[in-house]
């Protein structure tokens, strides 16, 4: 028997994650065996294991929904991947490509199914993609939510015009993925952070100007002033609440808002008349199908793009990795099952 360490979640609050050994699974006709070789984590596991995302998640549960590894077995119906492929999984599983499903997340791993936190997992073949050959397992973990969300919102969703003004909220997962790409492409990033530290190595990164919102409250103001007064073209919201009011002050004519993130209010009321004036669109982001995450991995290829890891634990630190969560990080956090 191949023995599967899994990190099991038996009640909400991270005191009730707990590592177990169990049976490692076996591959379905048209799924993948997969060796993880390290899982990434997002915001929204924390909310999960809190309690607050899904409140009537079913127990035991296997957080996190970001993995990459090697392909140890396959189902005999299998035929986009063989044994030894380096694979990433799709979360939204049932999101080839068009138009998402009616309902997301009804088969969504690290919500509605199983998530990746184990040694082996075990991954729908249509529902996988290939690493990017210039990424290594911990590089490419990263990519699932955090990246495919900030490609999403820049180049599926919408088809930027060259030059463009994109303000980008904060310094974690997606924001540094969407300052990287809008940077290797030739767009203009705007960067907001409380810390000049993070604003520094942003700008280190490409970005055009940064805001320092505590120092200066009304960033919506100033993201104007550094326009020449015109407003920015693209603002990916990762705030929510009343913070969502200046970021749609902060957008010109024909601009238009990403709506990512939830770290404030759920909910937020805004004036019709700068809708209706400046034709702006509003979207929301739910990361993205499987064909974007093809080609967004053969950008990062072609564009030699390396995410930014703020840190990697053991597998068997993982929750020192979910406790750095809550603080907050400067890109990705990763957890590597091999300890390195």
């Amino acid at each position: 028997m191949t023995v599967n360490r899994a990190w099991r979640l038996s009640a909400f609050g991270l005191e009730h994650l707990k590592l177990v050994d169990e049976a490692a699974p076996s591959p379905g006709p048209r799924e993948l065996l997969v060796r993880v070789r390290a899982t990434a984590l997002n915001y929204k596991d924390r909310l999960i294991i809190e309690g607050t995302l899904v409140p009537g998640l079913s127990f035991p549960y296997t957080p996190a929904s970001d993995a990459a590894g090697d392909v140890v077995a396959v189902g005999d119906a299998v035929t986009r991947f063989k044994i030894g492929d380096r694979v990433i999984g799709h979360m939204i599983t049932d999101w080839i490509d068009g138009d998402a499903p009616a309902v997301l997340h009804t088969q969504t791993i690290g919500m509605s199914l199983r998530g990746v936190l184990s040694d082996y997992v075990l991954l729908r073949e249509d529902a996988s993609v290939a690493a990017p050959a210039n990424l290594n397992a911990v590089e490419a973990a990263t990519l699932p939510i955090a990246a495919l969300t900030a490609w999403f919102a820049l180049f599926e969703a919408t088809r930027p015009r060259p030059a463009e003004t994109i303000l980008i909220q904060g310094t974690g997962g997606v924001s540094i993925f969407a300052l990287q790409f809008a940077a290797a492409t030739g767009l203009r990033a705007i960067v907001t952070s409380s810390s000049d530290e993070k604003l520094a190595r942003a700008s280190e990164l490409g970005a055009w100007r940064t805001i320092n919102y505590r120092k200066q409250p009304d960033w919506n103001s100033e993201a104007r002033r550094l326009t020449d007064g015109r407003g920015v073209d693209h603002v990916l919201e990762m705030v929510g609440g009343e913070n969502v009011r200046r970021s749609i002050d902060a957008l010109g004519p024909d601009g238009r808002l990403s709506l990512i993130g939830l770290l404030g209010d759920v909910e937020f009321t805004l004036p019709i008349i700068p809708f209706m004036r400046n034709r702006l669109v509003v979207q929301g982001i739910s990361v993205g199908h499987r064909r974007a995450f093809e080609r967004m991995n053969a950008a990062i290829e072609k564009l030699k793009i390396k995410p930014v890891i703020d840190t990697i634990y053991p597998f068997a630190d993982a929750r020192k990795a979910f406790e750095h969560l809550a603080r907050g990080a400067f890109g990705k956090i990763v957890i590597a099952n091999d300890g390195k």
